[in-house]
């Protein structure tokens, strides 16, 4: 059986891993606009909307119009509905800082970091926001891509852009699909819980 090639990139999910959300901002708006708990954030995922905005087919802006479209009837008007979506869109969550620190960490030795993220067009902004433009070294958007996350072709676009081969890189992602399909893909990869996985990340890269 041939032994595994060492990892030697790093590609890191935003959302869940190096970003945090605090569900009570959520919560506040909902209240506030009287939207049912978890009505925002289920129409933003329903795949009719949320996957053409993270390949690239309709912009941030146009996805969250139809946000508010679908919430018109529940916030009684589409104008309510359009308030809401804005106010909780004005919150771009919080990095964590003991990520971050990984991802300082391990750029410093010599390990090339790619962030790696089903997003839209306005991820350049939330990344100069959240103060993370040049904390890695190449984003790697899905809608940039043009395909998402767990696709072997968004996998492959992002082992290219790190310039190594699929079986070199480690992803860590929230998502048990995205694992499953990264994995599928040749990679390595870890299913993120929280902080308590950084000692598994370092021991992967120093291997």
């Amino acid at each position: 059986m041939s032994q595994r090639k060492r990892v030697t990139a790093l590609l890191l999910d935003l959302d869940g891993v190096l970003r945090r959300w605090d569900p009570a901002v959520t919560a506040v708006v909902e209240r506030e606009y009287s939207l049912a708990t978890g009505s925002l954030h289920g129409a933003a995922m329903a795949p009719e909307r949320l996957n053409p905005a993270v390949t690239g087919q309709v912009s941030h802006a146009d996805w969250m119009a139809g946000v508010a479209e679908a919430l018109a009837e529940q916030a009684g008007g589409v104008d309510t509905a359009r308030a809401a979506v804005g106010a909780w869109q004005a919150y771009r969550g919080e990095v964590d800082p003991d990520v971050l620190a990984l991802v300082r960490e391990v750029r410093a030795a010599g390990v090339r970091v790619g962030l790696g993220t089903n997003a839209t067009d306005l991820l350049d902004a939330d990344l100069a926001a959240l103060g993370l433009a040049g904390e890695v070294d190449l984003v790697v958007n899905s809608s940039v891509v043009g395909a998402a996350k767990p696709s072997r072709e968004y996998y492959h676009a992002a082992a290219t852009a790190l310039a190594t081969v699929p079986d070199q890189v480690l992803l860590v992602d929230d998502d048990d699909r995205a694992v499953r399909g990264a994995r599928a893909a040749g990679l390595s990869a870890l299913r993120w819980s929280g902080p308590a996985d950084l000692p598994y990340v370092r021991a992967a890269l120093a291997a």
